[in-house]
């Protein structure tokens, strides 16, 4: 369903199995079909290294200690990341990331749940992955574990490890853009840049990332604003619309969202993918590239 449909049928989620309840899956989680995962990364941001703007922390140790029953633990640097490359979270090839899945367990014919802990930017990121490589049996748990706790849920201890599934790949490559795909849109009319990081980044007050400042012709949308702050859940896709609408985000256009390190770029994605928008790419490394690279240009307030 297009953009224009949706608002002729009142706005509303396009995909509305894509979002889990906590009450919904707590029905749900003995069913053999459903399997969940606990997407938990931790950033710790740091000042003294423009080239490392963070360290990153697994979840595990948290997930060790708690973490919603019959959950396994997705560790998204070291299983679903390039080692490799300079840059925390590069996307793998797709079909080393297609098989990182299927030995985790997620393929058909299960529906996937994810959830984390500290943000649903973590979850949409994994969503995003399986999205390009073609799986739809996705939901993101709203509100993730704090929402799970909120509501008084049982948690448990024991790690979940989940047998071999049967992955089959429908790839989407084209939906992760580089630098060079981003740098040609700076001045193409059918292309619009969106900036999913807070506004003291892109403004070049934080310079977090090296350089100061935001790819050139890019417009602000920071991720959390699709997140109720009190809940940590979803905003009404009505709320979310009029934040796209305020910023002449129009469903014409290519849309390239990037963000840091391409994770919370992809909850702006996930929120404009649910309200019909079609166009939509990722900018997989983000400022974290873009920013270290001086033949790049860059803009500040």
């Amino acid at each position: 369903m297009a953009i224009k449909e949706n608002l002729k049928n009142g706005v509303q989620w396009l995909y509305p199995e894509a979002i889990v309840e906590c009450n919904w899956l707590k029905d749900h989680i003995d069913d053999r079909e459903i399997r969940l995962y606990d997407c938990t990364t931790y950033l710790q941001y740091t000042d003294d290294h423009p080239s490392k703007p963070y360290d990153v922390w697994s979840g595990d140790t948290e997930y060790a200690k708690s973490h919603i029953p019959k959950s396994a633990y997705l560790d998204l640097q070291k299983q679903l990341s390039d080692i490799n490359s300079p840059y925390s979270f590069t996307l793998p090839s797709l079909e080393a990331l297609a098989d990182c899945f299927k030995r985790q367990g997620i393929g058909d014919p299960y529906h996937i749940v994810l959830y984390s802990r500290n943000g649903m930017q973590w979850a949409t990121r994994v969503w995003w992955m399986l999205h390009l490589l073609g799986y739809s049996k996705v939901s993101i748990l709203n509100g993730g574990f704090l929402e799970w706790l909120r509501l008084g849920l049982p948690t448990e201890e024991k790690a979940t490890l989940f047998p071999i599934a049967d992955f089959t790949v429908d790839e989407k490559p084209e939906v992760c853009v580089n630098k060079k795909r981003v740098l040609k849109c700076i001045h193409d009319e059918s292309c619009l840049l969106i900036n999913a990081l807070t506004e003291d980044i892109y403004s070049g007050k934080n310079s977090r990332y090296g350089r100061p400042g935001r790819v050139p012709n890019s417009h602000n949308i920071p991720f959390h604003q699709f997140v109720n702050s009190e809940t940590g859940k979803f905003i009404t896709p009505i709320e979310a619309l009029h934040i796209f609408k305020a910023k002449k985000i129009s469903s014409d256009k290519k849309i390239i969202s990037y963000c840091g390190g391409g994770i919370a770029a992809t909850l702006n994605y996930f929120v404009l993918h649910q309200l019909g928008y079609s166009q939509l790419f990722i900018y997989d490394n983000s400022m974290s590239e873009w920013a270290m690279d001086a033949a790049l240009p860059i803009e500040t307030d």
